[in-house]
């Protein structure tokens, strides 16, 4: 690993609380959303044809919403596993130690700031 950062258990305990903060709010989101991207009624007779395109479309929506909670339910929990594991605030790409500003703003980030700018690269 890169230079060595220790968190202390108050510390870890912070950032364990936001995580877990971030994850029942998402679970509850998730729960409310679900109703949202459900099957839309095609019957012409009880409503328009617009206003079924904006029923497709708010479906569409709450559908690509939910799958980013999912990715972001998925971030969160491999941050509380980094945790338990001893190895939360380490890249999970090159081993260097993540900035602590980076954590502060998003604690479930897995890469440092310049791995995380050469994946993005490599996706364009």
């Amino acid at each position: 690993m890169g230079w060595l950062r220790v968190f202390d258990d108050r510390e870890l305990a912070v950032y364990r609380r936001r995580l877990e903060a971030l994850q029942q709010e998402l679970t509850g989101l998730k729960r409310t959303g679900d109703a949202a991207a459900g099957i839309v009624e095609l019957d012409q007779t009880s409503v328009g044809r617009l206003s079924r395109m904006d029923a497709l479309q708010g479906q569409a929506m709450s559908q690509e919403r939910g799958r980013r909670r999912e990715v972001e339910l998925r971030r969160i929990a491999a941050a509380l596993q980094r945790i338990e594991q001893g190895d939360y605030g380490y890249c999970v790409s090159c081993d260097e130690a993540i900035a602590a500003r980076r954590l502060d703003f998003d604690p479930a980030a897995a890469q440092c700031i310049a791995c995380a700018h050469k994946s993005e690269q490599d996706q364009r």
